[in-house]
């Protein structure tokens, strides 16, 4: 069985840290709640919101710990040979631990430098939500000797979290649990799940995954956690409770102090937690068979009876009002139209999934998850593969724009209802390549050559898509015989390769940035006479241009005969 939190000793003074704020599952929206571009609701400034769902969290709002940092700082660091003692133990961090911390802070300082994240960020969440994976419990690879779940989520005191999982990461096919270190509700990993031991494997109970994605986590939206209004957004956004928020700042500050690395499993093991049951989860218990009754006994001497026999007690049905999402019988396409963009575009269609009951009857205040699934590099607005959206009154959930990369082809958007299995949609979207439509060259000069020479001009293009900018086109530029013709001439003007070969057709031409191409050097051969460039791009746009290859004019020579004073030429004097 999965280990859980553990049942430890009751730490002699509680902290003042206050029971978790469980989130209402709601859809209206509350001051200090925005949604992001991925669908999800964000916590914005430092204070929680009742109103964000539990499942946009990383942990659906589960319980933590709340072990208050050391009196005392860290610093100075015990030396290794110093022996480890009990309060050295409590400041420092386990090995591997601390390895995963920093090395997913440093990734992200490649991935994301713009978030700024601190392994000490992800050092204090680490210690809030498990002790540090329980004191540094965990294998050579950083993979917890024994599973660490939070408690059922069941709306028993917590949030009320359907299964998302079939009970993979978590173990649990009913109400899904946080798992692993850093503490992730399997409806969170599926989307935010990394490999950060490079094993080809994203699990949760590994502590290098588990901070990688804890690192993804808090720095989506544009977070800068060096700003405070940011940093407090993504911790509350982990866990929604300004008593988490607090706490977490307190170690994060005590981290940066200082702090020093002890062995695995050498860590001190958390003692309270905001449920107040000192870590204990909820231990699920096997159902008692109900007893046989007994068979009446013969009546007494005196007339006396026994008892009637009880009969076995029975389990009144259940008075909890279903949930939105227990009337969703269907998910329905909402009229979304086709689905193309080119390479590099945003899709101007959005998809469109409307959750309904048997009847038909659209339901509001559902989640919906979208899942771009098969091989390419589009995702959603920010950057995401997932997004989750509440569906509104009419029962229609739209997704967030879809943004093509440079893969083109089909590829698969997944519609899944959120909190219970029923078939999902699916939405097949098409990116084509780069095109333009138009070409136009950035100079009207004439291009002339003499025979045998070069042209001082090199031919420059334009290339736009209804009017806008079109780059990253790929374009031919072809020297053709006629305008009727468009093979390649076989005289007149040419390119050279990078040997200095004669090259009369240019491929794997792109426009750049900005929408230009720009032609290497032309040069003449001996042949004279009007010539054609024709220049294509992906999409249709066509531009020719006319060259001129003509001997070089000279000036008449003057003969002998002419004068060159301009004056009338002397004649014989006239006779008397």
């Amino acid at each position: 069985m999965a280990a859980e939190f553990g049942r430890l000793r009751k730490g002699a003074v509680n902290t003042t840290v206050a029971a978790v704020v469980v989130a209402a599952l709601a859809a209206s929206q509350a001051p200090g709640v925005t949604t992001d571009d991925a669908g999800r609701r964000v916590t914005t400034g430092t204070q929680p919101s009742a109103d964000t769902p539990a499942e946009d969290s990383a942990t659906g709002n589960s319980p933590y710990y709340t072990d208050l940092p050391p009196l005392n700082s860290p610093n100075p660091s015990p030396s290794p040979s110093t022996p480890v003692t009990p309060g050295a133990s409590e400041a420092g961090i386990p090995a591997t631990v601390l390895d995963a911390y920093k090395k997913a802070a440093t990734a992200l300082q490649d991935a994301k430098p713009g978030c700024n994240l601190e392994w000490q960020l992800l050092a204090a969440i680490g210690k809030v939500e498990s002790g540090q994976a329980r004191g540094g419990r965990v294998d050579a690879n950083g993979t917890t000797i024994t599973p660490i779940l939070g408690p059922q989520l069941n709306g028993n005191g917590f949030a009320n979290i359907s299964d998302t999982d079939n009970g993979a990461y978590d173990g649990d096919a009913s109400y899904d649990r946080a798992v692993g270190p850093m503490q992730f509700i399997p409806s969170t990993w599926e989307w935010a799940g990394r490999d950060g031991n490079g094993d080809g494997r994203k699990d949760p109970n590994n502590v290098y995954d588990a901070a990688l994605a804890a690192g993804h986590y808090l720095c989506r939206f544009g977070w800068d956690l060096s700003t405070r209004s940011d940093l407090s957004s993504a911790i509350l956004s982990y866990n929604n409770s300004q008593d988490y928020l607090n706490l977490v700042l307190k170690w994060l500050e005590y981290y940066r102090k200082g702090t020093h690395e002890i062995p695995d499993g050498t860590g001190t093991l958390p003692s309270d937690r905001s449920d107040d049951t000192a870590g204990a989860s909820p231990t699920p218990t096997t159902p008692t068979t109900p007893t046989t009754p007994t068979t009446p006994t013969s009546p007494k001497p005196g007339g006396s009876t026994s008892p009637k026999p009880t009969p076995p007690a029975t389990t009144p049905p259940s008075t909890t009002p279903p949930t939105p999402t227990d009337t969703v019988d269907h998910l329905q396409d909402a009229g979304t139209a086709k689905l193309t963009a080119m390479a590099g575009d945003t899709f101007t269609e959005k998809i469109s999934a409307r959750a309904e009951t048997e009847a038909g009857k659209g339901v509001a205040k559902v989640r919906v998850r979208f899942t771009i699934v098969g091989r390419t590099d589009a995702t959603f607005t920010g950057g995401e593969k997932y997004a989750a959206v509440v569906t509104n009154s009419a029962g229609e959930a739209v997704a967030p724009a879809l943004r093509a990369g440079e893969d083109t082809g089909e590829f698969v958007v997944r519609a899944t209802l959120v909190g219970r299995s029923i078939p999902g949609l699916d939405y097949t979207a098409t990116v084509t390549e780069r095109a333009a439509d138009t070409l136009t060259r950035t100079s009207d000069t004439a291009l002339t050559c003499t025979p045998g020479g070069e042209f001082t001009d090199q031919v420059e293009v334009r290339a736009t898509y209804k009017g806008a900018v079109a780059d990253k086109v790929a374009a031919t530029a072809t020297l053709i015989k006629s305008a009727d013709d468009p093979t390649e001439n076989d005289k007149g003007p040419y390119f050279k390769d990078a040997d200095g070969r004669t090259v009369r057709t240019l491929t794997g031409l792109t426009t750049d940035a900005n929408g230009l191409l720009k032609l290497p050097k032309l040069y003449a051969d001996d042949t004279t006479g009007t010539f054609l460039l024709r220049i294509n791009t992906a999409g249709g746009a066509t531009l020719t241009v006319e060259l001129k290859v003509a001997a070089a004019e000279t000036s008449p020579t003057p003969t002998p005969s002419e004068s060159t004073s301009g004056s009338p030429s002397a004649s014989a004097s006239p006779t008397a």
